[in-house]
């Protein structure tokens, strides 16, 4: 919390959000860049409602926010020019402290709990069509300087398009995880594991990148390197994607992410299970997958017409 926000916020909520958010940590397993949003994001609401209501909060005084209360807050908010889409995280993270807080003091939330979270449109990664994806994977080591940096770029990419890896994902993978099972366990967001299958594509480029790295590979050693043998940054892929996106006159929407988008998109338009794409993705909300995911026209008319009961 800045020191503002901390001066306007009374003890009792102060400990409270420190507690609640070493609940979250605790159980939920929240990552810590989801801790430190929560952190301010409540703690911008406390200051608030400090001010708002005359004084430094307490712990009674939240309890009796009222839905006008919360107006008011999401009115200063937009004039402070969040837009939507933060707005409704901020009001998502309120409402999940509320729920915590009502259980543990015995008020009832519903005020805060029944604000409707303003409507935005959620903005989705354009997927590359299946001939671009792989022409990006044959392209991305061709501007390295050095054999093995190419392989390495190459399997990089290769495991967000073949296994719908993050690039944080994929760097986390460490030598002892390699040769690649058939079946690689990955720990995603919020320290939440799934399995995912390796195709032997994905196996064999990884493979061709070890033989070539020159750096010590000790078990516990990051399994992509850097030029110096550091830990390879996720900017550097970022780059080569620039690169391969210059090369083959793609737009600027071919990010590493859109390859682990086109992952999904592909298997989804090959007849894939929505909930088993939403596995492999790491997902914890079918909507994320169906935000997430597009269908073409042809597709959703084959669908329609294999599965739906006719007289």
């Amino acid at each position: 919390m800045t020191a503002t926000n901390t001066s306007m916020i009374s003890e009792g909520a102060r400990d409270a959000l420190c507690t609640w958010l070493d609940h979250i940590r605790a159980l939920d397993g929240a990552s810590v860049n989801t801790i430190s949003a929560y952190q301010t994001d409540l703690a911008g609401f406390l200051a608030f409602m400090s001010g708002h209501l005359g004084g430094a909060t307490g712990r009674g005084a939240l309890a009796a926010v009222t839905l006008s209360d919360m107006r008011a807050w999401m009115a200063n908010e937009r004039n402070r020019g969040v837009g939507a889409r933060s707005l409704a995280r901020s009001l998502s993270a309120v409402k999940s402290f509320y729920r915590w807080l009502s259980e543990r003091d015995g008020f009832d939330a519903t005020a805060v709990l029944s604000t409707r979270s303003p409507k935005f449109t959620r903005k989705l990664p354009r997927p590359l069509a299946p001939d671009a994806a792989k022409a990006v994977i044959k392209t991305a080591g061709v501007q390295a300087r050095q054999d093995w940096v190419g392989a390495r770029d190459i399997a990089v990419v290769t495991l967000l398009y073949g296994c719908g890896l993050r690039i944080s994902e994929a760097l986390s993978l460490r030598c002892k995880d390699a040769p690649l099972p058939d079946t690689l366990r990955i720990k995603g967001k919020g320290g939440k594991e799934r399995l995912v299958p390796v195709l032997p594509a994905a196996h064999d480029a990884v493979e061709a990148y070890r033989r070539l790295c020159p750096h010590p590979a000790t078990p516990d050693a990051p399994l992509f390197r850097g030029v110096r043998g550091g830990a390879l940054g996720p900017r550097i892929v970022q780059k080569v994607m620039e690169q391969v996106r210059l090369q083959l006159g793609l737009p600027a929407t071919a990010t590493p992410h859109a390859m682990r988008h086109s992952f999904a998109t592909h298997l989804l338009a090959a007849g894939g299970d929505l909930r088993a794409i939403q596995e492999l993705l790491g997902h914890a909300s079918l909507s994320t997958t169906q935000a997430y995911t597009s269908v073409d026209t042809s597709r959703l008319l084959e669908v329609y017409q294999s599965a739906h009961p006719r007289a």
